[in-house]
């Protein structure tokens, strides 16, 4: 039971901690936002990671052939999402820089932190890596069929909590962030900045290897 519940922490912490596309998109929303907003963000991304360490205790080996015929095609869509998540960042930050009167200014209104939580887990839920780094540990540290169910939801219940903990830690990160930043130009330069870096990490994805 022990081991199971290391052995999940340490899954969580290891998909999560790496700073990509999606936890600088997490910051950045955070920062332009609220921390209500960043928390149901956040945990988007954490039930992403909870479900597929779910499917890889599950599924194993039948679950890594299955997914190998459509990686490219996730990993394309989860590029082209966050490059138009970065692009509509950084077009509404330089209108909102541009505005002349503030008052008649008319900003599409920031996700709710439901709305939020849906986009995060989609965009986590389309990024193959996620499901082979869990199928890959596994499968790596332990056979399946010799673990039990209530070492296997130890498992994913440790990896769930262990991501959960670091995207809250990115979102209240992003929330101080938006406090510092509170002038016109600090937000545009963090929302360009950020856009720039979800853009580069986004074509990375695309990459082969």
């Amino acid at each position: 039971m022990i081991a199971a519940l290391v052995a999940g922490l340490l899954a969580g912490y290891g998909i999560a901690v790496p700073v990509g596309a999606v936890a600088t998109y997490l910051v950045s929303l955070t920062a332009r936002t609220s921390l209500r907003i960043g928390v149901g963000a956040a945990l988007g991304v954490a039930l992403a990671d909870g479900l597929y360490a779910l499917l890889a205790t599950l599924g194993g080996t039948a679950l890594a052939d299955a997914l190998r015929p459509v990686l490219g095609p996730l990993r394309w869509a989860s590029a082209l999402l966050l490059l138009a998540l970065a692009a509509r960042g950084a077009v509404t930050a330089v209108r909102q820089y541009r505005g002349c009167r503030p008052a008649l200014r008319t900003d599409p209104p920031p996700p709710s932190p439901a709305r939020a939580f849906l986009a995060l887990l989609g965009i986590t839920l389309l990024n193959p890596t996620t499901v082979i780094y869990f199928v890959a540990l596994v499968l790596g540290t332990r056979a399946t069929d010799t673990v039990g169910p209530l070492e296997q939801g130890v498992f994913v219940l440790a990896a769930f909590v262990a991501s959960a903990s670091w995207q809250l830690l990115l979102a209240g990160g992003g929330a101080l962030l938006g406090r510092v930043l509170t002038g016109r130009r600090g937000r545009l330069v963090t929302a360009v900045v950020s856009s720039g870096v979800i853009t580069g990490l986004a074509v990375r994805m695309m990459l082969p290897g």
